[in-house]
């Protein structure tokens, strides 16, 4: 059950097509359509900027560049406890 309160003011015009939207969507109510629209939304943004997306050629070149390595040193180690800290995937 949502508990969270969102209070805003918007245009008549602006209301109005959102009320049609969710209409035409057969949704109960405009929180309905707008509670949609900020989750949809929100996952979206959310999902760029916690992600990223290469080509294969360039990740091609990442995993050679990787075995060619040498073995991990103490920056690469520290980083990584410095992301694993930050939660950082």
């Amino acid at each position: 059950m949502a508990t969270a309160r969102l209070d805003i003011r918007l245009d008549e015009e602006v209301k109005a097509k959102a009320e049609k939207a969710a209409a035409l969507l057969g949704l109960k109510s405009l929180t309905e359509y707008v509670v949609r629209l900020m989750d949809e939304d929100a996952t979206h943004v959310i999902a760029e900027h916690e992600s990223i997306t290469v080509k294969d050629n360039v990740f091609d070149e990442f995993v050679v560049a990787c075995e060619k390595s040498k073995a991990p040193n103490r920056a690469l180690f520290d980083a990584v406890k410095f992301a694993e800290k930050s939660d950082i995937q």
